[in-house]
Order: C-alpha cells, then structure tokens, then sequence
C-alpha cells in the first residue's frame, strides 16, 4: 500500500472528495495526554464535596428471613458529580461491612492490612455493586462460629473513613429472623 502513495500513480486532488488528499509530511501524530483524575480529585476538589459527591445504599431482597438461611445483601455506591471523586480511605481495604457493630459478623480480626492510606476511585456518575452474604452466624474464635439468635439485626456497609457515618458514606438496614416453626 506504500509503495502506491509514493508512486504517485494515485490522482490527489484536495477538492474531489473520493481521491487522496496531499500529505503533509511535517505532521506528526502526538500521544494524547491523560490527567491523573485522582491527584486533581485530591487538589481541586474539596473533602466535603466529595463526601457528599458519593452516596451509598445497603438492601435485602426481604426484610424477614427463616433462622438459618443466608441472608442476601447489596451494597450500591454512586458517585453523582460529572467528574471523577477519589475518597482517601484509612487502608488498602476500601469499604467495611457489619452486623450489629460486629465487623464482618466476626469477633476475630480477619484482616490485618498495612498501615498505608489508600483511594477509592469513582468515575464520572460511576455505580458501584457489591453483593454479599451474611450466613446468620458470628464468628467467635478462628474456628468455632455462634448462630444468630431470632430476633432484629441491622446490616451496615460503608467506605472504610474516619467517622463514615457522619460524613454521609454509610448506610444500613435491617432484617428480622425468625424462630423455627415447629
């Protein structure tokens, strides 16, 4: 294909609209230059805009559940501004969840992450979908779990911050479970 644009046996003509076009030689294609949405997140934006940028939803397919059957949730975050958000967040690990206060359902540390800050990076009117499972137990020891007695407990999820809730970048809800019918 080179050989027939440098042979000139091709009729250029900048006015017919279905012939070659005259190159120009001096024109050289440049890279096109990223912005690091994060970096300008953290300088141009402030941190009440864009705590208030980011909203989250916890939900259950039902609110009351038999004892013993895993109970289904959904943590939905949307970033509503036109622009990229990053939230700094206290570690590596971006968003908690808990059962009433207990993190994760469990007594025992499961996590250890490194003292280092992270970012939590949402695209310009980005929604973000977590689906998990609370199996009605609270875990005790490294290996023995209790189950949950009958009664009301309430789900929460938020972005792993300081003060989550207060800053808007936490949500729960709450299930029932009930007694065996027997």
């Amino acid at each position: 294909m080179r050989r027939i644009y440098e042979s000139g046996a091709l009729h250029r003509d900048d006015d017919e609209p279905f012939s070659p076009r005259e190159r120009e030689e001096s024109f050289t294609p440049q890279a096109m230059r990223s912005i690091d949405s994060t970096g300008l997140s953290r300088l141009v934006v402030p941190n009440r805009v864009r705590h208030r940028a980011i909203s989250i939803e916890v939900s259950t397919p039902q609110s009351t559940y038999p004892a013993g059957a895993a109970v289904p949730f959904q943590v939905a975050m949307r970033n509503a501004m036109p622009f990229p958000i990053t939230i700094a967040t206290e570690s590596p690990i971006l968003w908690t969840w808990e059962v009433d206060g207990v993190a994760e359902a469990s007594h025992v540390p499961l996590h250890d992450p490194p003292y280092e800050r992270g970012g939590f990076r949402f695209d310009r009117g980005e929604r973000k979908r977590f689906r998990k499972r609370w199996q009605q137990n609270f875990r005790v020891a490294d290996d023995e779990w209790e189950s949950a007695e009958p009664g009301t407990y309430t789900i929460g999820a938020g972005l792993n911050v300081e003060n989550a809730a207060e800053k808007g970048l936490y949500d729960e809800t709450t299930v029932t479970i009930e007694p065996d019918a027997e």
